[in-house]
C-alpha cells in the first residue's frame, strides 16, 4: 500500500499536465511574431545585399571603361538597361547554361540570379529571347524589378501625341542620385495586370504608363520593399512614392 501511494505522488496529475502545456503554448504565443519578425528581417538584409549587388555589377556595367562585355551594345558608346538585365540573368547573347534551350532557377549548382529569398517558386529562363520577350518567368516568380522609365521614355511626336520611345543610356546615369534602379517587384500582381513583371513603374500621369498599370511594388518585407538606386545605396520604404527624394519622374530623354 505505500510503494502504491508512493508511486502515484511522483506522477503528474493531470491538471497540472495541462498546466505545463498552456504554460508552454503560452510561451510560444510570445515568442513566435519575434522569431517571424526577426527571421524576416535576416530575410529583408539578404535581399537587400543581393540588391547592392546587382547596383555595383551595373555601376561597372555602365562604365566607359570598366564595363567589359556588353553583349550586343559592346561597339557602342552607349547601352539599354536591357542588356544589363540579359548579363545578369545570362539570357540571350549572354546564354551561361550550356545547349540546353530552357533552364529552371535555382539550377543544380544553386546559381539563382537577382532573386529575393522571399520568392522560392521556380523562375524559368529561355535561349535566344531577349528580357522584354519572355526570356524571364513566369512573372509571377520575378523577384527584382527595374525601372520602366530607365528601358521607355515617353516623348510627344510632330502632331503632340505621346509615344513610347528607347532609352539608351550612359556613363553619366550613375550621377543622377535617388533614381531608382530596381526594387522588390510584385510578380503576382504584374501577372494579374497582365504585364512583364520586369519592369515597373508609376504611370505620373504619362499616357504611355497607363494608369499605374505598370506599377506594382512589393510589400514582402515586414509590410514594405527595398529599393536600389543608381548610386549604389539601397533603402526600404512601405510607402515608395511619398519619399521625398526618390525621383520617379526622372527620365533619361525627353
Amino acid at each position: 500500500m505505500m510503494e502504491s501511494a508512493s508511486r502515484r505522488k511522483s506522477g503528474f496529475t493531470l491538471v497540472e499536465l495541462l498546466v505545463t502545456v498552456s504554460v508552454i503554448a503560452l510561451l510560444i504565443a510570445l515568442v513566435l511574431p519575434g522569431l517571424r519578425l526577426a527571421m524576416g528581417s535576416a530575410r529583408s538584409f539578404k535581399c537587400q545585399m543581393g540588391q547592392r549587388a546587382t547596383a555595383f555589377d551595373f555601376s561597372i556595367f555602365a562604365d566607359g571603361t570598366l564595363h567589359g562585355d556588353r553583349g550586343t551594345d559592346s561597339s557602342r558608346s552607349d547601352f539599354s538597361i536591357e542588356t544589363f538585365q540579359e548579363s545578369q540573368y545570362g539570357v540571350d547573347e549572354f546564354w551561361r547554361w550550356g545547349e540546353v534551350n530552357q533552364v529552371s532557377l535555382p539550377d543544380a549548382q544553386g546559381n539563382d540570379p537577382m532573386r529575393c529569398p522571399e520568392v522560392r517558386a521556380p523562375l524559368v529562363l529561355a535561349r535566344n529571347v531577349p528580357c522584354s520577350n519572355g526570356a524571364v518567368g513566369p512573372s509571377a516568380s520575378v523577384s527584382y524589378s527595374f525601372n520602366l522609365r530607365l528601358h521607355r521614355a515617353q516623348v510627344i511626336d510632330s502632331r503632340g501625341r505621346p509615344r513610347a520611345r528607347a532609352v539608351r543610356l550612359r556613363e553619366s546615369i550613375l550621377q543622377e542620385g535617388g533614381v531608382p534602379l530596381l526594387f522588390d517587384g510584385d510578380g503576382e500582381r504584374a501577372t494579374r495586370q497582365d504585364v512583364n513583371a520586369i519592369y515597373s513603374a508609376p504611370s505620373l500621369g504619362d499616357v504611355i504608363f497607363g494608369q499605374d498599370q505598370f506599377w506594382f511594388p512589393s510589400t514582402r518585407h515586414n509590410g514594405g520593399g527595398n529599393y536600389a538606386f543608381l548610386d549604389g545605396h539601397v533603402a526600404s520604404s512601405s510607402s515608395p512614392l511619398e519619399e521625398a527624394d526618390w525621383r520617379w519622374d526622372f527620365a533619361p530623354i525627353r
